[in-house]
């Protein structure tokens, strides 16, 4: 397991302050979006197997997670695309790799669309044309963490390893899940995610008609598909949606990987996911 070296930076963009992971490194800048109500840790299982050693990768904490600000309100599609062109230009970069798992993979796919001159590849994980028709239900044991307090770290932790989508516990799982809670008093530990803006951004998604915009990414594109059941026996995207928007796409590749849409990102998948990237993206 590769030793992670991350900084955290908050920097203003988009009349927000935004948050991001820093892993350092010397190689070309891959840019990574997390899911919906997850934080920029949640791509450690990836770096812990190496990603960080080809590239200098950044995970933003995107608005309404993790340490970036929560306003009350704006939590459109285009609103989080505007505050990542503005970190590629704090970074200083007019063109980057893009990524994104889930949520951060439709953040990528509408700013490859509609922003191509930012995105020389893109990286897609487990998000496509649409997901499991159940995918709300299927959802919802990982969204019951949000909103409640817990007696300690130690409690939470406990409470998210009996989740039906973790399959297994992954060391490089501890720093996610750190990053995922804030601290109160007495020890007490919440999510740092609401549901208000975890709502706000799901309605977001159902906005953009991804039929239209997904066939207009020109860059060559790597769709990366969990393989495994996430709950209710069934993968939250199935592989024959994943493989139909790959042919929506006219530079685009299908790679199916081990875990499931949580677990794809640690353990045996997370090293699928790199060994797929590092054939991927040219250094």
């Amino acid at each position: 397991m590769a030793q992670l070296h991350d900084e955290e930076h908050l920097v203003p963009v988009n009349n927000i302050n935004l948050n991001y992971v820093d892993h350092g490194g010397d190689g070309p800048m891959l840019l990574l979006l997390h899911g919906l109500t997850a934080n920029g840790h949640a791509f450690d299982g990836l770096m812990a197997d190496g990603l960080g050693e080809r590239y200098h990768v950044i995970c933003p904490d995107m608005r309404g997670n993790g340490l970036s600000d929560k306003p009350a309100f704006c939590y459109t599609v285009e609103e989080h695309v505007q505050d990542i062109l503005g970190l590629i230009k704090h970074l200083g970069k007019e063109k980057i790799y893009l990524g994104g798992h889930s949520f951060g993979g439709y953040m990528a796919f509408y700013l490859a669309a509609n922003y191509p001159d930012v995105v020389e590849r893109l990286v897609i994980m487990d998000a496509a044309k649409a997901m499991n028709p159940k995918a709300v239900e299927m959802l919802s044991k990982a969204i019951s963490r949000l909103e409640a307090t817990y007696h300690s770290f130690n409690a939470y932790i406990e409470h998210v390893k009996k989740a039906p989508y973790l399959t297994f516990w992954d060391p490089a799982m501890l720093s996610y899940y750190r990053a995922d809670v804030e601290d109160l008093p007495k020890g007490h530990v919440t999510p740092r995610a609401n549901l208000m803006a975890i709502t706000e951004k799901s309605l977001a998604l159902s906005t953009v008609d991804w039929e239209t915009t997904i066939p207009q990414i020109k860059q060559h594109t790597l769709l990366i598909n969990a393989l495994d059941n996430y709950t209710m026996g069934e993968p939250l995207l199935p592989d024959y949606i994943a493989k139909e928007t790959v042919e929506m796409m006219p530079h685009a590749t299908y790679e199916g990987v081990d875990g499931n849409h949580q677990t794809m990102l640690y353990g045996e998948g997370a090293k699928e996911i790199v060994a797929a990237i590092n054939e991927f993206l040219p250094v």
